[in-house]
């Protein structure tokens, strides 16, 4: 069986939507890889890491990921169940006009600064409505490109995005915290248990993970279960049995949550991109 699997999900002469999945069974770092074109990676499912020389990024449902062309990177599995991205690549001009000129580099091929921002719930909903709208066959070509434009201009907003702020030994710090977190989504972790897998005191932890993201972690967790609740969506009739699944107290707690994040109910959301 094929370490990735490849689906195109749309391709037009603007954009080209691709649904991609990893097995993850390499827990190390893979060999080298390169990309062809410059493109946006949104994951929506499990955690990776990407290795781009001496920096790495995690890799996980909260976080946009640049691909530059022509820069090479490999990636490590270190939690397993492998990983899924919605992968995303525009045409240039379009990217230029769409992209703010302090998120790309000056001259020569389009090129993004950062190896990663995160975004903010409604590009993590746009997402979900893409790939569940257009595996359904419920999409138009004309509303996917839209979409798919208005899903670029929120993951590079300077409104809509954070970029992480911090020294490179908070960043590795925090980026450690993200990997227990995304290993157990749903675990009700306590701080004292997620300090003592990073090696520091829970009062450190929540003080530098609050400067580096600019949330509090358990904010991040939420976005984190919340995510994976739009991946899970197509999948439950039961939404009280998907809501526990989930790690919530309840039904109600998770709709309220859910609706205060996307704006909709999960019922609502299920229905705009499944209708029956």
């Amino acid at each position: 069986m094929s370490e990735l699997s490849v689906q195109l999900l749309l391709e037009t002469q603007t954009i080209a939507l691709r649904d991609v999945a990893c097995r993850g069974t390499c827990r190390h770092k893979s060999a080298e890889e390169c990309s062809r074109s410059t493109h946006l990676v949104f994951p929506y499912r499990g955690v990776y890491v990407r290795h781009l020389g001496r920096e790495q990024a995690v890799a996980e449902a909260n976080q946009v990921l640049f691909f530059n062309a022509e820069e090479s990177y490999s990636v490590s599995h270190p939690v397993s169940g492998g990983d899924a991205c919605l992968s995303l690549a525009i045409s240039e001009p379009l990217l230029r006009e769409l992209a703010p000129k302090e998120q790309v580099r000056e001259g020569g091929a389009l090129a993004f600064r950062r190896q990663r921002l995160r975004i903010d719930p409604r590009a993590q909903a746009l997402v979900a409505m893409l790939r569940h709208s257009l595996n359904n066959g419920t999409a138009e070509t004309l509303e996917a490109e839209t979409l798919a434009l208005t899903l670029v201009r929120r993951a590079v907003g300077e409104r809509t995005t954070h970029a992480a702020g911090a020294s490179a030994g908070r960043q590795k710090l925090v980026d450690r915290a993200k990997l227990v977190l995304s290993s157990d989504p749903a675990r009700r972790w306590t701080l004292a248990e997620i300090a003592a897998e990073v090696g520091v005191s829970p009062v450190y932890l929540t003080q530098v993970f609050q400067q580096v993201e600019a949330m509090p972690l358990y904010r991040y967790q939420l976005r984190l279960r919340l995510a994976h609740a739009l991946d899970l969506l197509g999948e439950y009739d039961d939404l009280t049995a998907l809501s526990l699944e989930l790690g919530f107290s309840s039904h109600s707690h998770f709709s309220s949550a859910f609706r205060q994040a996307y704006g909709r109910t999960p019922a609502e959301f299920r229905r705009s991109v499944n209708p029956r």
